[in-house]
């Protein structure tokens, strides 16, 4: 979890969550101030790396690898401004576990959450959603839908990765490209198998996203930029510009990763993308 000393409150509670339930918890800190941390009893328990400015992508690129968390059957690769009080560990594994889901996410409380897809909404009948249904309008959703975002897709806030599937998402993630944009819809190609079966929400475990800007935000935690555009790198005093530098960098990297990926696919000659007439023909 990437973390900032101002979302300590938060972050506290997420971890004793965690630890009480025999998990190992990494943090990894975007603001440099690890000792800031050492007055909550657990710190010690926990592991740290600190970089000035850094993504959780950033961080999981270079801190992640497969190898090194191959004893660990699930990685959390959450961010910090989510609230758990109808959340449990165990019960969330043990849900993801029976359904078969090797990518997955806790559904986010509507009334309370900053939600962003629709799909992430948490259903108050349901154990595990796949499929979100949008009947109207443009981009709809329905039945025959066989892509992201209207199935096999999860959010990037709090997605929970089997050993497996982290084997694979590992690789996708581009060293250069912090924020990760655009991965989110390639993570069913990770999914071992149909991701409209094996990626999946899990409502009886539901989280609070709270939305808080932290990369560029009024928190003073400027980001830093990649030089893949060079009209990001003017300096400003003003938060808002910050935030907006750091969503237009977003956007900006989703396209790059999304050339790279074509290419990459037309290049190899030998594969074969299980998707490509879903992909072509989603709704």
């Amino acid at each position: 979890m990437a973390v900032g000393l101002k979302q300590k409150e938060i972050v506290n509670k997420i971890v004793e969550k965690f630890l009480s339930s025999g998990f190992v918890v990494m943090l990894f800190h975007y603001d440099g101030f690890v000792d800031g941390w050492k007055s909550l009893a657990w710190s010690s328990c926990a592991i740290h790396v600190s970089a000035i400015n850094q993504t959780k992508w950033w961080f999981a690129k270079r801190f992640l690898h497969p190898d090194i968390v191959a004893e660990y059957n699930y990685i959390f690769l959450w961010d910090e401004d989510l609230l758990v009080d109808n959340f449990d560990p165990k019960r969330y594994l043990s849900i993801v576990k029976e359904e078969g889901l090797e990518i997955s996410q806790p559904a986010l409380d509507p009334t309370k959450s900053e939600v962003h897809h629709p799909l992430t909404v948490h259903k108050a009948v349901s154990k595990v959603h796949r499929r979100y249904y949008k009947l109207k309008g443009s981009g709809r959703c329905d039945d025959k839908s066989t892509a992201p975002p209207c199935i096999g897709w999860v959010e990037m806030m709090a997605p929970v990765f089997s050993k497996k599937s982290w084997q694979c998402v590992w690789h996708l993630i581009q060293n250069d490209l912090i924020h990760a944009w655009g991965l989110d819809r390639q993570l069913g190609y990770c999914a071992q198998g149909d991701r409209m079966r094996n990626v999946g929400v899990v409502d009886s475990e539901y989280i609070v996203h709270l939305g808080l800007p932290t990369l560029g935000g009024s928190n003073g935690n400027e980001a830093r930029f990649c030089d893949l555009s060079f009209a990001l790198q003017a300096p400003s005093d003003s938060p808002g510009d910050n935030r907006a530098k750091v969503r237009m960098q977003s956007y900006i990297e989703m396209q790059v990763f999304g050339k790279r990926w074509k290419d990459a696919a037309e290049k190899d000659k030998c594969w074969i993308d299980p998707y490509e007439q879903a992909n072509k023909t989603s709704h």
